[in-house]
């Protein structure tokens, strides 16, 4: 992560101006329910209900498969593919870009299938610091790429806004290929992830539906809602660094 290089104020600044995109949304003072697209995501109905859902990358495409309504946020990357998930319905879209926002929008407007509300433009090295601000940054003997993927990403960014709680679903280090196709993909990054979600696991505003997730890294698992609820946390919304 060397190239990831932001200073407190730059961060601080960063925050805010996503924090702001996500009140106008008005899920920044919800519980968030992050969605991966792992096998046979776990999703009980009560936290879907009551948490704001971020869909990772196309994971959209298992929540209409399953009759999910539209996501509240998606974190997109900027190469993957809109072929593969054209019927994206999310209100808001945080996309992983390096051009300005009228130029992404008039890339949507070819795609008229893509249903959104609001869009808010993250670039890679952002992307980076962020992970590397709520980890305190990936040794260079881990991994071969030196980068999570998205999905450890999008929890990194949750926590760095300040969210009430993040809880995982449809994460896994194990379990090969993805929720919406059948393709049985390699799973890649897994030493990357799992440094990172090592080191976020003790924190008491970070959970997962997926038993298997838990077993293999320790995040504290989570059956309904009442289980995420009964935990107390502290305030995080105004500290940069998310940590309670």
């Amino acid at each position: 992560m060397g190239e990831a290089k932001m200073d407190t104020e730059e961060l601080q600044a960063l925050r805010e101006t996503h924090r702001r995109w996500l009140t106008k949304l008005k899920i920044l003072d919800k519980p968030w329910l992050v969605l991966g697209s792992a096998p046979h995501p776990t999703l009980p109905p009560d936290i879907v209900a009551h948490c704001a859902r971020m869909d990772v990358n196309n994971a959209g495409k298992t929540a209409n498969m399953l009759g999910l309504p539209a996501a509240d946020v998606t974190f997109r990357k900027r190469k993957k593919s809109w072929e593969e998930h054209p019927d994206v319905r999310t209100r808001g879209l945080l996309w992983l870009h390096t051009r300005p926002l009228w130029v992404m929008r008039l890339k949507l407007l070819m795609k008229p299938s893509v249903r959104y509300h609001s869009l808010m433009r993250a670039t890679k090295e952002e992307r980076e610091a962020i992970v590397e601000h709520m980890c305190g940054g990936l040794p260079g003997d881990i991994g071969e790429t030196g980068h999570v993927t998205n999905g450890v990403a999008a929890l990194c960014y949750a926590l760095f806004v300040g969210v009430p709680s993040v809880t995982l679903a449809g994460f896994s280090l194990t379990v090969m290929g993805h929720s919406y196709n059948e393709k049985g993909s390699t799973r890649r990054q897994i030493a990357e992830d799992t440094y990172v979600l090592s080191k976020l696991r003790e924190r008491p505003d970070v959970f997962t539906t997926e038993q298997g997730l838990s077993d293999s890294i320790g995040i504290r698992h989570v059956y309904g809602l009442q289980d995420i609820l009964e935990i107390p946390r502290a305030d995080c919304s105004r500290s940069l660094t998310g940590r309670h």
